[in-house]
């Protein structure tokens, strides 16, 4: 069967219609929580902004498939080919479970809700080709397609819609999830970002996840010869390996300094504990006719040592120690010489030069080897151990500083070490002023050194990711984590475990038997189809020349990571001697030409990129844009952005993709909005009265769609459980709102796309945000708990709407504060904490019956008397006067009555879970109205 081009030109997306967003939501979450098991992470962990490949994968399916007029039937296709379906869910999890935990749970009828078997289940891109293979006929019978796989069904959609393999565009790619997502499916791909270390990234997932069966057993031969190469080098020189024939695993440093007390060199070491897991802890032995310290490595520490050793000599950025009894503290901005020069932050230290590698004899900060891990020769088994250092080990040292100091003028002219120096930034900053470094070589003690350049004069394209783990795992800025979880030793911790370019009073430095592991990856391996086109280059999205059918973008937003700064570490030490694969790229971070998420800059940037893309877009083409924000304002410069692109939204979708982790650690941003947009082919004009209709009507028709969908598919696809949640609701109502907005080219007589580009004055709202927060009012308007009629919800007040939405998801087990936070906002409450009995993060809660009784609802009357009433029957007054305490209380009781009664009602189901006694209170209250007698 030959499909018909075109055929699919003008019809509209699923994606415009319809996506199981709390489906994605789950998925989403599993995959996050997969951490270092995540198909791509291990090329690069270092890059944290990462959009799981599943939402990637309903993105590009989403764009493809066409949204029938049975939207049933598309979700339940949409939903086999993305793998969360029920009957693929059992797949999952058969290839997951133990045979005899699986039979348990069939026997049962799997009678789990869609988490809980998502929790046990392998992720869709785990499992193989047969996840699909019995669904064909039916898929098939339905698109209208004869595909057989994955990639044939992703080539025909695009020749029915596109006239060809559907060639998808992400100019912002980061560590490649979008290109890899889409070349898996079997489009063509453009791949662009600002950096070549994304780029790099990029191309590994292409070439070396995405490569064949024996490109992956070259790359393990390869991988093995790099090391005993290196390690054949380092044996002879002779540093890693004692008298006995122990090898380093590693090397503990530290800061040392004057004490400008009393004179005395101090190790700076913030905790005396080396491993926990292995009991052993630093003593510093003092040598006061030297006035400095020994340090001795004691093992089999007791209990009270071990508590002891929590506090070392750097307390609350203060220098501590003690001398003949006596203790000192002195901040260490004194020793740094922290001071105002020229307006501007100084310190008194020198800044190192780029012939330096280790602190000159006269700096303000020197450096330490203060223990080392070392591991058993090969043979019985024999657990490593830590030692103190000897004049051996010093020795050894020496060998390698004078190594390095013959070497390093060669090694930075080829470059195999970084020449590059350190240009000052939000994040370069730091390592400046902190310490004086100046060039990226001073990350990097002389181990270091030497273990990385030999790695990277010895490694092609695909054992750069190699050296780039090595970096990440042992520079001056990775942590010693001496923890010792599961009894462990301890071990050393990446440098970007966070985002910025932290300076450490103590580190370690891997030794070769310690790095191998990250040389010798094995990555995970999907071999990519043969015959797509993938293109990936570091060119700016403004600039880029490919025309394509979908793009799919993360772009950078509001309070984005600075990657252009912080991955110049990586850079420094590729750009002078790129592979050939890598040659082409620009190996410079380009800081001037990266889009700043600030003010209005950020807008003309992102104005400006958009409307190349738009450009270069097809005719029917989509654009889906991601972003992850919880500041209202970046809603109107969105819609801004759309407007002035020539782009017009016909959807948005709100998924879930932060894990809890990530909650706990204080991020309340949980979500990920999805804006998909075509071009603006025609430009119309409306007022801005016409305009209040046309959204009140689509806001109303959109929520309403989804709420009937959600309640067709519940009980069927989710044993009960919600499509939709209030947050999809919200998004889509958001949604239709851009879709009548963006829509239009001149509103009230003003060019959309010029009040777009004009800069936001402060204090003053422009059109566009009036025309948002009116927007933003209807789609909150709507958002009706279930056991409320809209007649009833129209006549409260916006502290009682707050308050009675708030029981609903309490009920449901919300705790948390930002959605308290965000309902305020929503339904336009003054002071929510009035209401809050509590306001902690993570354990949030309304203000009971009883605790409202004195002070009520501000603003209201109707919910105030009936929390009063509740109240009253808790504490066991009669019945007669608590009725008529509320009907005095609350105006127009006796007419009002059935719709107090049905208030009551609803308290009473929803507080039940929350308070069992004011639940059943209000229980009782209802039936006293209920059986009231007038007269």
């Amino acid at each position: 069967m030959v499909v018909d081009p075109y055929v699919l030109r003008d019809a509209p997306s699923l994606i415009e219609k319809l996506l199981p967003v709390q489906k994605l939501s789950i998925e989403s979450y599993k995959e996050n929580m997969a951490g270092a098991g995540k198909t791509l992470t291990a090329l690069g962990n270092f890059w944290k902004g990462r959009k799981v490949l599943i939402l990637n994968r309903a993105c590009i399916l989403g764009a493809l498939l066409p949204a029938s007029d049975n939207p049933k039937v598309d979700l339940e296709i949409f939903e086999l080919l993305m793998g969360m379906d029920r009957e693929s869910i059992q797949t999952r999890l058969a290839e997951k479970l133990s045979g005899r935990r699986f039979a348990e749970l069939k026997a049962q009828g799997f009678p789990l809700s869609y988490p809980d078997m998502v929790g046990l289940a392998k992720r869709p891109e785990e499992c193989n080709a047969d996840l699909y293979e019995t669904h064909w006929e039916r898929i098939n019978l339905h698109l209208g397609t004869s595909a057989n796989c994955i990639t044939e069904l992703v080539e025909q959609l695009g020749i029915m819609r596109f006239g060809h393999r559907p060639k998808v565009a992400d100019t912002f790619s980061g560590s490649g999830q979008i290109p890899f997502e889409a070349a898996r499916l079997g489009c063509d791909v453009i791949a662009s970002d600002l950096s070549p270390v994304a780029a790099m990234l990029t191309w590994g997932n292409f070439n070396i996840v995405g490569g064949s069966e024996a490109d992956r057993q070259a790359l393990k031969a390869d991988q093995r010869e790099l090391i005993e190469t290196v390690q054949k080098e380092i044996d002879s020189i002779g540093v890693e390996e004692d008298d006995r024939g122990w090898r380093g695993k590693v090397y503990l440093y530290c800061v040392e300094t004057v004490c400008p007390q009393t004179n005395w060199r101090v190790p700076m070491l913030p905790k005396l504990v080396v491993s926990k897991g292995y009991r052993v802890v630093a003593k510093l032995v003092p040598v006061p006719e030297e006035m400095r310290y020994d340090i001795e490595i004691v093992s089999d520490a007791t209990d009270d040592e071990l508590n002891a050793a929590e506090t070392g000599t750097v307390v609350d950025e203060n220098l501590a120690h003690s001398v003949d009894g006596v203790e000192y503290r002195t901040p260490i901005k004194t020793i740094r010489g922290d001071c105002r020069i020229d307006g501007k932050n100084g310190n008194a230290l020198r800044m190192w030069g780029k012939s330096d590698f280790v602190p000159s004899p006269d700096d303000i900060f020197q450096e330490r080897l203060y223990a080392i891990q070392w591991m058993p020769p090969k043979g019985p088994k024999t657990k490593s151990e830590f030692r103190s250092v000897t004049e051996a080990d010093l020795e050894r040292e020496r060998v390698v500083e004078t190594f390095i100091r013959e070497h390093l003028v060669r090694w930075q002219e080829v470059g195999w070490v970084p020449d590059m120096r350190i240009e000052p930034g939000y994040n370069t900053d730091q390592p400046i002023r902190e310490r004086g470094w100046t060039y990226w070589h001073h990350l990097f003690n002389p181990r270091q050194l030497l273990i990385g350049g030999l790695i990277n004069q010895h490694s092609d394209a695909r054992l750069k990711f190699g050296l780039a783990r090595v970096l990440n795992y042992s520079s001056r800025l990775s942590i010693w984590d001496g923890s010792g979880s599961k009894g462990g030793g301890g071990n050393t911790v990446q440098t970007f475990n966070t985002q910025a370019l932290n300076t450490l009073w103590n580190y370690g430095c891997r030794g070769v038997s310690n790095w191998e592991g990250l040389v010798a990856e094995s990555y995970k391996l999907y071999p990519l189809s043969a015959g797509t086109s993938r293109s990936v280059s570091t060119c700016p999205a403004d600039r880029i020349t490919e025309s394509f059918d979908i793009a799919i973008t993360d772009p950078p937003y509001g309070d984005a990571v600075k990657y252009e700064e912080i991955y110049e570490f990586f850079i420094a030490w590729l750009r002078k001697n790129p592979p050939p694969e890598f040659a082409n790229w620009t190996w410079d971070s380009r800081r001037a030409l990266a889009i700043k998420g600030e003010d209005h800059e950020f807008k003309t940037e992102m104005i400006n990129a958009y409307r190349h893309m738009t450009d270069l877009m097809a005719d029917n083409g989509l654009q889906i844009i991601m972003f992850t924000h919880q500041s209202g304002d970046i809603w109107s410069d969105m819609a801004g952005i759309v407007w002035a692109a020539g782009l017009q939204v016909t959807a948005a979708w709100y998924v879930v993709t932060e894990t809890e982790s990530a909650l706990r650690e204080g991020s309340y941003v949980k979500g990920t909005v999805l804006l998909v947009c075509r071009k603006r082919s025609v430009r119309y004009s409306t007022t801005r009265g016409d305009l209040a209709f046309e959204l009140e009507e689509e806001v109303k028709r959109q929520i309403e769609d989804l709420t009937g969908l959600s309640q067709s598919v519940k009980d069927k696809l989710y044993r009960g459980e919600n499509l939709f949640q209030d947050a999809d609701l919200q998004m889509a109502g958001y949604a239709a709102a851009l879709r009548v907005l963006t829509k239009y080219s001149v509103i009230n007589g003003q060019d959309m796309e010029r009040e777009a580009l004009a800069s936001r004055v402060r204090g003053q709202s422009t059109l566009v945000d009036q025309l948002i927060a009116f927007a933003v009012d209807l789609a909150n308007s709507h958002l009706i708990p279930e056991g409320i009629s809209p007649r009833d919800w129209n006549t409260l007040v916006s502290e009682e709407r707050f308050y009675l939405k708030m029981c609903d998801l309490e009920a449901q087990g919300v705790s948390k504060l930002d959605n308290y936070q965000n309902f305020a906002k929503a339904f336009k409450v003054a002071d929510f904490q009035l209401l809050m009995g509590a306001s902690r993060a993570n354990a949030a809660r309304l203000k009971s019956a009883q605790e409202l009784k004195r002070t009520g609802i501000p603003g209201s009357a109707t919910l105030t008397g009936i929390l009063q009433a509740i109240a009253e029957i808790q504490e066991e007054l009669d019945g007669d006067v608590v009725l008529n305490h509320l009907s005095f209380s609350i105006p127009e009781y006796f007419n009002r009555r059935d719709q107090i009664q049905r208030l009551i009602s609803y308290l009473g189901e929803k507080r039940l879970s929350k308070d069992e006694a004011e639940g059943r209170a209000a229980r009782i209250l209802a039936t006293l109205v209920s059986n009231q007698r007038f007269g």
